[in-house]
């Protein structure tokens, strides 16, 4: 039968804390299928651990969720991935702020095909616990690349690629025109996409609303999946 010793559990547990992620360059996953997920990958697992193996009080102190999974894995992170240059149709999200909602996007591009994704330097961390469970094992797949975004948008205009953004007072996306490949920026969930990344921006989208609906805006999830699903139905 599996232990898991004191000092052990003491590094499982500092792993909450992303300047302890940081400074021992791991992450911790939960759950039967993200675990799996993450043995698949090319990301080195540490150390598995099983409740069915260590016990139920030892696995809830570890454990990060409010109702602990029969198993946990310590990952260590991958090298920070390095300029990439833009291909095929990619995303870029400027200042996404909430794990649920970074987690949720990359599970959306990972569903439609999206293998890259920007991050601006104030978006939520990528191995924050909350992306980890959110993204249902995307992260393992898809590649996520800090970007300085206005940059990036004159990079992708110089080479031929249109860069799209979603704005409340854009064109209707379900009338534009719309290239197979190109950069759709998302913004912030309260502020929108900031007005440096904006006026980089060659098309700016709106996602109308129907009826006499009183929502003032969408989800940034919910709308990154709106906006790609219509991008991939062209």
């Amino acid at each position: 039968m599996s232990s898991i010793t004191q000092a052990e559990i003491k590094q499982v547990r500092s792993l909450r804390e992303k300047k302890f992620r940081d400074e021992l360059g791991l992450f911790v996953v939960e759950g039967e299928k993200l675990v799996e997920e993450a043995l698949r990958s090319g990301f080195e697992v540490v150390r598995v651990w099983r409740r069915d193996e260590i016990g139920e009080a030892a696995m809830a102190r570890i454990s990060q969720l409010s109702t602990p999974s029969p198993v946990l894995a310590v990952v260590s992170r991958p090298a920070p991935q390095g300029p990439a240059v833009p291909t095929g149709l990619c995303l870029a999200l400027d200042g996404v702020r909430d794990p649920g909602n970074l987690g949720t996007i990359l599970r959306i591009a990972d569903w439609f095909g999206v293998e890259t994704v920007y991050v601006s330097e104030d978006c939520v961390e990528l191995f924050n616990p909350k992306v980890i469970q959110a993204s249902m094992g995307s992260v393992f797949r898809v590649r996520v690349v800090p970007a300085d975004l206005p940059a990036l948008a004159r990079q992708c205009r110089a080479a031929g690629m249109p860069v799209y953004g979603t704005f409340l007072d854009g064109k209707d996306l379900y009338r534009e025109t719309l290239s197979r490949e190109g950069l759709v920026v998302m913004g912030n969930e309260a502020a929108g996409i900031r007005p440096e990344v904006a006026a980089e921006v060659d098309a700016r989208l709106l996602i109308p609303s129907f009826g006499r609906s009183g929502a003032e805006s969408l989800n940034v999830a919910v709308a990154t999946a709106v906006t790609l699903s219509e991008f991939r139905r062209r």
